[in-house]
């Protein structure tokens, strides 16, 4: 098996770093996060379930009157955004752009958008009036936040029951603080760390996001924005809506990465098979799964992206200002990972065996080994395709004018009839053993002056095609020299000429 591209490129990577990127968290109500849960309150405080409308109604003012306290707070006016093709994120953009980066509140956003909520009904079977799930539209608060932990976050909080929030955080931005505090100097490029004085120390932190820190945080957070407590449970349950997880390998150069990426996203997208994604992933191939298997190409303003998906999970490939390799696994249902764990049965004692991975989020941890592990796998792949990034760093070498003591040497023309009667000649094999002069390439060039075949051999040493034997006027073919001739008289011979023939 080929090495890994983290060993083979070793030299040319400033560094390697997996971390958590985005994480969003959903936050219900126990007992009112469902319809039988929320008609059993409902009739647990002798409210009438058509009355429903009228006792949501309070809590809706509540939460309307806790954004405006907030933002008047923070002087804030809250934006409404009535335009879904307008980006949020680019509305927050602009505004740090101003503020800065300190803690606090940043900006309110407001937009009406769909939720889930119930609708009062009365079966006529049964004789039974109860609360049924249903989808409507209400007022959303987009609560951002610069957190003195995590960075840039959002709270999403609706003005209608039964309060289902959405919380989302980056793992990158929370690693930014934890190497500030740390006094670890670094670069972050977006979401992505171009520089790290100490990648060691960086990965050892960024193991270490704990469930319990993050429950504290959203907490903190919901009762803050969402003053329904009282009301309903003491707290939420906080649960993985969506989970990415990054492994980042950070090249030195980007004409390193350039032709590398493009070679590895060219071999993925021809070779990488349903059975192969199942296998990064962590899956088997079911009946059920096997149509939800995909991989797809696209193009994006940063660059090209490789992914691929099966059921609610996915991984993919893409760079990041042709400086950052990225490998992310992304999930929308962490419970199709499955992991050894206690679980407990209706009868008998608990066990340990395999099962789906809970979707709390004390299941941080568990998770980060299981995507790391996806991430390793796609890697081992890749560093299995073939890699000719040599060739292309030679061919440009070779091909490409570059700056020598103040001017321009031309490269190799392949199909300059003048080059391959120049390159014809030092390829002979009579030169292989003693190596060659000029007077010995004289004879084979009759219409070379000795003045034009000295720049001639100046020119080649200097591209890399010849080296020249120390205290000697004797030459030798490099390595490089001799396959890029052989090469190129094979593509002219055998495949240019017939074609044109």
């Amino acid at each position: 098996m080929r090495r890994l591209l983290t060993e083979r490129y070793r030299e040319r990577l400033v560094g390697v770093l997996s971390c958590y990127d985005r994480i969003i968290v959903t936050g219900t109500l126990p007992g009112a996060c469902y319809a039988k849960g929320m008609t059993a309150f409902l009739s647990a405080r002798q409210i009438r379930v058509f009355d429903y409308p009228r006792f949501a109604e309070p809590l809706r003012d509540r939460v309307r009157e806790r954004a405006a306290e907030l933002a008047a707070a923070a002087g804030i006016t809250i934006q409404h955004i009535a335009n879904s093709h307008i980006r949020k994120e680019d509305v927050v953009a602009e505004v740090l752009a101003v503020r800065g980066d300190h803690p606090g509140l940043v900006h309110v956003i407001s937009a009406m958008e769909a939720c889930p909520t119930y609708k009062p009904w009365h079966s006529k079977e049964t004789h039974r009036t109860f609360l049924r799930p249903a989808t409507g539209k209400c007022l959303h608060y987009y609560f951002y936040f610069i957190d003195a932990e995590l960075g840039l976050i959002y709270l999403r909080v609706p003005t209608w029951c039964p309060f289902r929030l959405q919380f989302y955080c980056n793992g990158h931005s929370w690693l930014a603080r934890k190497l500030t505090a740390a006094g670890i100097g670094f670069t972050l490029a977006d979401n992505a760390f171009v520089r790290i004085d100490d990648w060691q120390r960086a990965q050892t932190l960024a193991d270490q996001l704990l469930p319990a820190e993050l429950h504290r945080i959203l907490d903190r957070y919901a009762k803050q924005c969402c003053p329904v407590f009282d009301v309903f449970a003491p707290s939420y349950h906080w649960s993985f809506m969506q989970v990415e997880y990054a492994t980042d390998l950070v090249f030195r150069s980007q004409a390193v990465l350039k032709p590398l990426y493009e070679q590895l996203s060219r071999q993925a997208i021809l070779t990488v098979k349903a059975e192969h994604v199942a296998t990064f992933l962590g899956h088997k191939i079911t009946p059920q799964l096997a149509q939800e298997i995909a991989s797809q190409f696209a193009t994006r303003i940063e660059g090209t992206c490789i992914k691929h998906r099966f059921g609610k999970s996915s991984i993919k490939i893409y760079d990041k200002f042709a400086l950052v390799l990225r490998i992310e696994t992304t999930t929308n249902d962490v419970s199709t990972f499955k992991h050894y764990r206690k679980v407990e049965h209706q009868q008998g004692p608990a066990s340990y065996t395999l099962a789906p991975v809970k979707k709390n989020i004390y299941s941080l941890t568990d998770l980060r080994h299981i995507m790391l592990g996806c991430n390793r796998r796609y890697l081992e792949y890749l560093s299995s395709l073939d890699d000719f990034v040599a060739g292309i760093r030679t061919l440009d070498r070779l091909t490409q004018p570059r700056p020598v003591k103040g001017r321009t040497v031309r490269g190799l023309n392949f199909f300059s009839r003048a080059e391959q009667t120049l390159l014809a000649a030092i390829q002979r094999p009579a030169f292989n053993i003693a190596g060659l002069r000029r007077a010995d390439l004289l004879p084979l060039l009759a219409r070379c002056s000795p003045p034009t075949l000295t720049r001639h051999l100046a020119r080649l040493r200097q591209l890399g095609v010849i080296k020249r034997v120390t205290g000697t006027y004797r030459y030798y073919l490099t390595r490089a020299g001799r396959a890029a001739i052989a090469a190129g008289r094979r593509l002219t011979e055998h495949t240019i000429i017939p074609a044109l023939a």
